[in-house]
């Protein structure tokens, strides 16, 4: 791809999220106009109700479901490109059941919401520790090795998990939601540790994305072309963790963002990781607004998990791409 094509598509798709932010300020079970919206998010709204809604409500859901769909894409992007997998996503190292371990289990103990974030947050870091140190061979990360320990932890944690969700009782609808994933059941300033976690981690990434197009050729070829294999395998692998952590313990498992978000970006653009890198992120980023709005307006004032919306999306959509062989040339 020339490097001249890609400011351009970054570009144009910078300003699909911009469109989706948009939609997602203005949907709600409560109208309200445009220009209402600029006055409250520039400060020179005097409407009280609609500055409460805007800047308490739907903008902070908005940034949040743009940090957890950016990130979960950017590292589902990444994880099929060092795993060589086409079928790699973001919780398939088991992360994601350690953080939800920790969730139930607060539930259990009867935490309150930050409580539960801080425990859901330490369950996904200690999976990180135990397939990070299980996942080594010879020194460096191995592929093949680092997927079956995240399997089997994953495995471990998960019925784990559903034994304790049967000792549950007024809590048992909460851990429900958090196995769906569920946006609405984050506190609001949690967008404030959150966004800046999932930029920086996916700047990062980003960062390093020429480097995946080497990997992708196979680890002793990239070392023949220079590349320190071990050191990218464990930072992204570390980075990556970290994120997805940080997205668990808010909103729980929401499924098929990181797995089929970066396989539309091949379609549109190929398969340099250059561009499919960041364009999961704004595509990412994207998707997840606009699958959250729907889910909380299509049955206004109740509202759908957001993760409910994205299976019923990304399942039909994904076995589509895989007739069409989109995926072809990850592997």
């Amino acid at each position: 791809m020339k490097k001249v094509k890609i400011p351009v598509y970054i570009s144009l798709l910078s300003l699909v999220l911009l469109i989706s932010v948009i939609v997602g300020l203005l949907s709600g079970s409560v109208i309200i106009s445009p220009l209402e919206i600029f006055k409250s998010l520039a400060g020179f709204s005097g409407d009280t109700t609609v500055n409460n809604i805007i800047l308490e409500i739907r903008l902070p859901r908005v940034l949040l479901a743009l940090a957890i769909g950016g990130g979960l894409s950017v590292v589902g992007a990444v994880f099929q490109a060092i795993l060589r997998n086409p079928l790699a996503e973001p919780y398939i190292l088991g992360i994601s059941s350690g953080g939800t371990f920790g969730a139930v289990l607060s539930f259990l103990i009867g935490f309150t919401f930050f409580g539960t974030q801080v425990l859901a947050f330490f369950g996904a870091i200690l999976v990180v520790i135990l397939v990070y140190t299980l996942g080594k061979r010879f020194g460096e990360l191995d592929p093949n090795v680092l997927l079956l320990s995240g399997v089997m932890i994953g495995s471990f944690f998960s019925a784990a998990i559903l034994l304790m969700m049967t000792m549950l009782e007024h809590s048992l609808r909460n851990a429900i939601f958090w196995l769906i994933g569920n946006i609405s059941l984050a506190n609001p300033t949690s967008v404030y540790y959150i966004l800046p976690v999932s930029i920086a981690a996916s700047a990062i990434l980003i960062m390093n994305s020429h480097k995946y197009n080497l990997i992708t050729l196979g680890n002793e070829e990239a070392k023949h072309l220079g590349l320190n294999t071990g050191r990218l395998k464990t930072i992204s692998y570390l980075v990556s963790s970290l994120l997805i952590g940080a997205v668990v313990s808010v909103s729980g498992i929401i499924g098929f963002v990181g797995l089929l978000v970066p396989h539309i970006c091949r379609m549109l653009f190929g398969l340099d990781n250059r561009i499919v890198i960041p364009a999961s992120f704004l595509v990412g980023g994207a998707y997840l607004i606009l699958a959250d709005t729907l889910g909380r307006t299509i049955i206004s004032p109740a509202e759908i998990p957001v993760g409910a919306v994205t299976a019923l999306i990304g399942a039909p959509v994904f076995i589509y791409l895989l007739k069409r062989k989109i995926y072809q040339g990850v592997t």
